[in-house]
């Protein structure tokens, strides 16, 4: 077993009831909390009055910026940054799914450093500081992993370019996993936050910082999420499937903050960053099927364990077998969620493809793949990603 280093310091409190202990948390870093989710629309409003009542009776002083965007930009960023430096926040917490956990950690950047959260993206000299403001999160959706992870993901619209913040200061303190709270989510961001666990679990598994540790985490990840997720795609009320895919989000969370992700991510990355209206889990749905077909021959063995926790009938064949059709599995996985679809349907430009697949090498994550990409081979991939039915 080869040697690993596994890093975790944010505070977990997992379970059914535990929103209640938000005062209690945000308490203990600070008395001027920003509060930071998407719009108060009308079915969050419920969640959002009583996390602030819950706040305000234990002494902490409140704003609420409620301007978090889908594929979070650098121009939200900086308006939840002016309004963090406004009301002297000393805390910022993140409640909501990936999007609001995400700009939480950007403004509490971006509001006690100079510039803006944009300088301090993971290729830049410049990194955050202890300066930076304590993060709390109460995650909505099982997804994004964000609530334990180093990472933040923004976007630079002018740039259509969607990068990270990825600095240890930036993991939250505490993160609340109530799966209560995701009862009310609807389908198709069950579906599409629930395969972004799944992808992230296989991913670490296949990475090459995958660990002993990793794998047993990511396995277990991936065994939920074959399990439970469309148990929550066809009945969110389901308490039981909320939970499973809460830890399951968890656990692949822990799996991207040790070791990584790997060519999806980083396609899927400049998918999002050039066509901001398509979801994360969306944009590495796309790309799936024919990732899988150009990678399993370079990692067989992991291929072909993952297929044979899709179908069990794949127990008594061989590995070169098993991977093979392990990619089969998936893309019948993906169409039992919904979430199979293609680059056209999304609304992508044929036109753009050439400058899609140059952007899906601007981040590091397709040199972790077991088969490394050219830049033609990923011209290929979204070629093929782009009609295939």
């Amino acid at each position: 077993m080869k040697s690993f280093n596994y890093y975790q310091p944010s505070e977990i409190r997992f379970g059914t009831g535990r929103l209640k202990e938000v005062g209690e948390v945000v308490s203990k870093y600070g008395r001027r909390c920003l509060v930071v989710t998407v719009s108060d629309a009308p079915v969050l409003k419920p969640l959002f009055r009583k996390v602030k009542t819950i706040l305000v009776k234990a002494g902490v002083k409140v704003e609420h910026f409620d301007g978090v965007v889908l594929n979070p930009t650098t121009e939200s960023i900086t308006i939840g940054a002016k309004l963090a430096k406004k009301h002297n926040a000393d805390v910022v917490l993140g409640l909501g799914g990936g999007s609001s956990m995400d700009s939480a950690k950007a403004i509490a950047v971006e509001a006690t450093h100079p510039g803006t959260c944009w300088n301090y993206i993971w290729c830049r000299k410049k990194q955050p500081t202890k300066k930076t403001l304590p993060i709390i999160t109460v995650t909505t959706t099982s997804g994004t992993g964000s609530q334990v992870t180093q990472v933040t993901v923004i976007t630079n619209t002018k740039k259509r370019d969607k990068s990270a913040i990825y600095n240890p200061i930036i993991y939250p303190k505490v993160s609340i996993i109530d799966p209560e709270l995701m009862l009310t989510v609807p389908k198709h961001i069950t579906a599409s936050t629930g395969f972004d666990v799944f992808a992230h679990a296989f991913e670490s598994y296949l990475h090459p910082n995958c660990s002993a540790y990793i794998e047993l985490l990511a396995l277990k990840a991936i065994r939920i999420v074959v399990k439970d997720l469309p148990k929550a795609v066809k009945n969110g009320a389901s308490l039981n499937a909320r939970t499973s895919m809460a830890w399951a989000d968890t656990l692949a969370g822990l799996c991207i903050a040790n070791a990584g992700v790997t060519l999806p991510h980083g396609m899927g990355m400049a998918i999002g960053g050039m066509y901001p209206h398509i979801m994360h889990g969306e944009a590495l749905a796309i790309t799936y099927p024919i990732f899988t077909r150009y990678t399993y021959k370079s990692a067989i063995r992991k291929f072909a364990t993952v297929a044979r926790i899709f179908n069990k009938n794949l127990l008594s064949e061989k590995d070169e077998n098993a991977a093979k059709k392990g990619c089969e599995e998936i893309d019948n996985f993906l169409k039992k969620i919904g979430m199979f679809f293609n680059l056209e349907q999304l609304e992508v430009s044929a036109k753009e493809l050439p400058a899609l697949a140059k952007q899906s090498m601007v981040l590091p994550d397709y040199k972790n793949n077991p088969k490394v990409a050219s830049l033609s081979d990923i011209k290929k991939i979204l070629k093929k990603s782009y009609n295939h039915k």
